[in-house]
């Protein structure tokens, strides 16, 4: 009889976890097990996109712990390249001088030619790489991580240009004649040619997107080149004073210089470090920031303002400076990973090692002549813009 009553009641019989048979009218269950049902599926993957929304925030999504691991090795690993090319940009140079006497009198200015080659040229230029370097690498991840553009840089928003328009402008109408007075006028330029590209970008019903701002940023750098060149052509001197500044170099940058527009570099940094956070929430989406409480406006106004300080102090003391700011980013993210507060931390290191490495290349590869230190990160940096745009997937991050 109990047998009977198992064998015609197979559902008391179903094991935990196996599916119940669907009914002939389609639903499964009762109603109000299908809305529990259906109410419990969404807490689960509201859960779930939080989840996912901190993981990412966090830098830490799809990352294995040996990454995270690596990560601190590496910086220091970083920052010993980082003193090896303090010390070999102060001890090489077109002059040779040996490294015994370059120590003594990096300690004890005695005015002597060794002395005055270490403190009056090797120094100021080591700290004016230091600086720019510092200024360029963070803006060029700022750059990538606000526009979702692998193959961005400073000068793709038209900060650049701006900067060199404003020189060209005070020059040819205005008279300056010293590198002193170009830095506050490239600081300038910089800056309202970022204002200039985020207003284009906002121009319309639709919100500030990245490929906005892409396109707003070409489109401004093409009528600013036309003026640039357009004046220098049209105006000798202005052209002669232009070819100099425009080929980058470290050695023509003084200590006042530097301390001049190390404050704006400064505060460049310390706004990309504050949004690092806003940019992971973003690499996901602009809807799943703004689900994590990301002001997407905000952090990109933060984002192209610390642009500009960085970019334009930089190119204000050193003149515009290729590459860095495209390829150190992505040697960052290769070590690193994705969370933006290490790539940051990463290009702040890597990119003035490498300005300050291709500018002692530059001194020695035709001494006693000097080889400009745009020229060289030219080089270097065109071979890695083609290695980038034959990879497949270049718009993700």
């Amino acid at each position: 009889m109990d047998q009977g009553a198992a064998i015609r009641k197979p559902a008391e019989l179903v094991l935990p976890g196996a599916r119940t048979p669907t009914p002939p009218d389609g639903r499964r269950g009762r109603p109000d097990e299908a809305a529990g049902s259906g109410r419990s599926d969404e807490a689960g993957e509201a859960r779930g996109a939080g989840q996912a929304g901190r993981a990412g925030q966090a830098g830490g999504a799809g990352e294995s712990g040996a990454r995270r691991a690596v990560r601190p090795l590496g910086l220091a690993a970083a920052l010993v390249l980082l003193a090896g090319g303090v010390l070999a940009s102060v001890a090489l140079g077109a002059k040779q001088l040996p490294p015994a006497e370059v120590w003594q009198v990096l300690w004890h200015d005695d005015r002597s030619e060794a002395a005055i080659i270490v403190h009056d040229l090797r120094v100021p230029r080591t700290l004016v790489g230091l600086v720019v370097g510092l200024g360029l690498g963070v803006a060029g991840t700022l750059a990538q991580a606000l526009t979702r553009n692998s193959l961005a840089d400073p000068g793709l928003l038209g900060v650049n240009l701006g900067a060199s328009a404003a020189v060209v402008a005070a020059v040819s109408f205005l008279g300056v004649t010293t590198p002193a007075g170009y830095v506050w006028f490239a600081l300038i330029g910089a800056a309202l040619a970022s204002v200039a590209v985020y207003v284009l970008g906002a121009t319309g019903r639709a919100a500030v997107a990245p490929e906005r701002l892409i396109v707003a940023g070409a489109a401004l750098s093409a009528v600013l080149a036309a003026f640039t060149y357009g004046v220098a052509f049209l105006d000798h001197e202005t052209f002669d004073r232009l070819r100099f500044w425009d080929v980058a170099a470290l050695n023509r940058a003084s200590l006042a210089q530097v301390g001049a527009v190390a404050p704006f570099i400064s505060v460049g940094v310390a706004l990309a470090v504050a949004i690092a956070p806003a940019l992971n929430a973003l690499a996901m989406g602009e809807d799943s920031g703004r689900g994590l409480g990301v002001n997407v406006r905000w952090t990109r106004v933060q984002g192209v303002l610390a642009i500009a300080l960085m970019c334009g102090a930089g190119t204000a003391v050193a003149g515009p400076i290729t590459f860095v700011g495209l390829a150190v980013p992505h040697v960052a993210r290769a070590i690193c990973g994705p969370d933006q507060r290490w790539v940051i931390a990463y290009s702040a290191v890597l990119a003035p090692t490498l300005l300050l490495v291709a500018d002692v290349v530059g001194r020695l590869i035709i001494a006693p002549a000097e080889l400009e230190v745009g020229v060289v990160t030219a080089l270097v940096g065109a071979p890695v813009f083609i290695v980038l745009c034959r990879r497949a997937r270049l718009g993700r991050l």
